[in-house]
């Protein structure tokens, strides 16, 4: 079996008494694109920081490409870091900026040409060589820097928060285009965000990170269809969380429902029930169709091609509910604040946690 890219292994970081990191173990396969995700403050930047030599951890090992990096300087490891501030010395040209790394392996200066022009041009910025950083806009600068960081080859390239100081289109844009060049370089990436949607577009799997531990580990489907806990089910996109007890068989009651599943716990323990609005559907009621119940439309928020529609339905109890509706649905039928409309849990969607 092939040997994980990166390995991370008992990675701790402590700071006096605060423990930011808790025993971090995390293989990375070559070539893979992975996002750390969580709450500020959960550790993820800190991590990142000691895989790049940045931050020393107290206690733990990491190898890359089977060599023990845990104690050499940034200097000695193999990668490439961007930044959310960009971090582009004002007073170089964008031809020296991204040259910067090669200049001090003192590679010939006609490589050096060749090697910025290629960079430049698969970024998407052709012909902006002797421009400076202040010439350029926050989303160019950013590529730029993307560039320098690629222009010595790493092995593995580090991403910190590198969209969050951009405007949501160009942010949306740039996202998809380094996930194209990072497929298209093969280079093993980790990048570092907060934000769920940007983690869940381009990674290949997501580590999702709490209070200095890692939650869950999995693609982006796992994660959000199948969230390991309460955390990740909350953290990770939008979610109703509904109070509910174990029933027999493993069996579930919300309010007055009854969901059949194989939920393992005391018969008439308290837990949660965590539903994405998209699993309750809006439907007509077939004659005789179980699971069925009325809701009656408390709020209606509009996101564009679909809206966010809060329901209450008896048979739920008292909890709003949220549930996904298109423009269309709720146009061809009508609907508005104080109408009812029936509905249906999809009962193997429920993910159920104490």
């Amino acid at each position: 079996m092939d040997l994980p890219y990166l390995q991370l292994e008992g990675i701790t970081k402590q700071f006096g008494s605060f423990q930011a990191l808790k025993g971090i173990d995390l293989q990375i396969p070559k070539g893979e694109f992975i996002c750390f995700l969580g709450p500020s403050g959960c550790g993820k930047t800190t991590l990142l920081r000691i895989i790049a030599g940045l931050e020393g951890q107290t206690a733990g090992h990491i190898l890359q490409a089977g060599r023990d990096i845990s104690t050499l300087p940034p200097a000695q490891r193999d990668y490439g870091i961007v930044f959310q501030s960009y971090a582009l010395f004002p007073n170089l040209s964008v031809a020296d900026n991204v040259a910067y790394g090669l200049v001090n392996r003192r590679m010939p200066r006609a490589q050096i040409r060749a090697r910025v022009t290629e960079l430049v041009s698969l970024v998407g910025l052709p012909g902006s060589e002797s421009k400076y950083p202040a010439q350029l806009s926050g989303g160019q600068q950013q590529r730029i820097a993307l560039a320098r960081a690629l222009a010595t080859s790493p092995g593995l390239l580090l991403l910190d928060e590198p969209l969050s100081a951009l405007d949501a289109i160009v942010r949306v844009h740039l996202r998809q285009e380094i996930k194209q060049l990072q497929r298209q370089l093969g280079v093993t990436t980790i990048m570092v965000t907060h934000d769920q949607e940007e983690a869940l577009s381009v990674a290949d799997r997501i580590v999702v990170m709490n209070h200095g531990v890692i939650e869950q580990v999995g693609t982006p489907l796992e994660v959000y269809r199948e969230p390991a806990s309460a955390f990740v089910a909350d953290f990770v996109g939008r979610i109703n969380a509904l109070p509910a007890r174990l029933a027999e068989g493993g069996a579930v009651q919300i309010g007055q429902s009854r969901f059949a599943g194989a939920h393992a716990g005391a018969v008439g323990s308290e837990v949660t029930v965590y539903l994405r609005p998209e699993d309750v559907l809006a439907r007509a009621v077939s004659p005789g169709e179980a699971g069925v119940f009325e809701a009656r439309i408390d709020a209606i928020e509009f996101l564009g091609a679909y809206c966010l529609v809060t329901v209450t339905a008896e048979a739920l109890g008292a909890t709003p509910l949220q549930v996904v509706l298109s423009l269309n649905q709720l146009s061809e039928r009508a609907l508005a604040v104080g109408s009812h409309l029936p509905l249906k849990l999809l009962p193997e969607r429920l993910r159920v946690f104490a």
